[in-house]
């Protein structure tokens, strides 16, 4: 039997461990800045909230939110496979508790910035780094997460985005929330907190697609140097990334040259700078973002194809 490779398991230990921290600050968000202030947001804690409200209190966020996640995961094992179905598990489980033990304690007092407009926008950015560092590492808090994964699996369409969509449905809901009053009273009671709903579910939407594409960034790089192949040669061996090499010509020297044309994520691009000017500290470099790069090494291609 093969035995797992020691960095395999220290890169799944690491994962799990920012995921936690992922969903522990997301609970922390959502129970502290936003539920004290009776704001619906999206999501299963929407729906939790919903509930916790409407049953004024008796059946808390975190029970409705476990509920909710086991039955949207028994609907989605088929398409978003085992590993992402135990993933989500664990996350659902791990955010439930947070949110069962942050939602006693905050909601049992005043909360703590007054200020609505403050609470909620601080809470959506906690929130949406949360969800954003959970998805980077490839977990899940579940929810809306799981309609996301299962869209994601099929196409292109932006994670964050169809987390919005389904996330303002949720929202408007909560004009439906029990009310001592008449239409027009209940109207201009609930319009101000669909509205703090939504500005949350765009920032945490917005935050989470920016760290996911901030991470999954490439970048292309073309270098000119008489010395391409050491430099070629060192970026396979050193940064693990493939060299394109093209045969050019320099129209003011009228000589061949050999240009290099590199591409890898982001965060690798210093990499890249360092292992070029340890060879050849007069090579000329160009660098550009890329918005998509698709294939072996990056990203994978979803797209649907037409039946013939």
């Amino acid at each position: 039997m093969k035995k797992p490779r020691y960095d395999s398991l220290m890169h799944s230990a690491k994962d799990y461990v920012l995921i936690i921290i992922g969903l522990v600050l997301y609970a922390l968000g959502f129970t502290a800045f936003i539920l004290p202030h009776e704001v619906v947001i999206g999501g299963v804690s929407g729906i939790g909230t919903l509930v916790y409200f409407a049953t004024a209190g008796l059946i808390p966020v975190a029970v409705t939110q476990y509920g909710v996640n086991l039955l949207l995961l028994a609907m989605a094992f088929k398409v978003v496979g085992r590993t992402f179905v135990m993933r989500t598990i664990f996350g659902a489980t791990v955010i439930s508790l947070s949110i069962g033990v942050f939602e006693g304690y905050f909601m049992s007092m005043p909360p703590l910035i007054p200020d609505i407009s403050m609470s909620v926008i601080l809470g959506a950015i906690i929130c949406g780094i949360g969800v954003g560092t959970i998805f980077i590492h490839n977990g899940s808090s579940g929810g809306t997460d799981i309609v996301a994964a299962m869209v994601s699996k099929v196409s292109n369409v932006s994670i964050g985005r169809t987390m919005i969509f389904t996330d303002m449905i949720i929202v408007l809901l909560s004009i439906f929330l029990p009310f001592d009053g008449s239409i027009e009273a209940r109207i201009q009671a609930r319009v101000p907190t669909i509205v703090y709903g939504w500005v949350v579910t765009f920032i945490i939407a917005y935050l989470t697609d920016m760290i996911i594409n901030t991470n999954r960034q490439a970048t292309q790089f073309y270098i000119f140097s008489t010395k391409w192949e050491a430099i070629a040669d060192a970026i396979i061996a050193e940064a693990h990334r493939g060299v394109t090499v093209i045969n050019a010509e320099g129209w003011y020297t009228k000589r061949e040259i050999k240009v290099l044309m590199v591409w890898c994520r982001k965060i690798e691009s210093v990499t890249i700078f360092r292992i070029v000017k340890s060879i050849d500290e007069n090579a000329f470099i160009t660098q550009t973002n890329a918005n998509g790069v698709y294939g072996k090494g990056f990203d994978r291609l979803k797209v649907r194809l037409k039946a013939k």
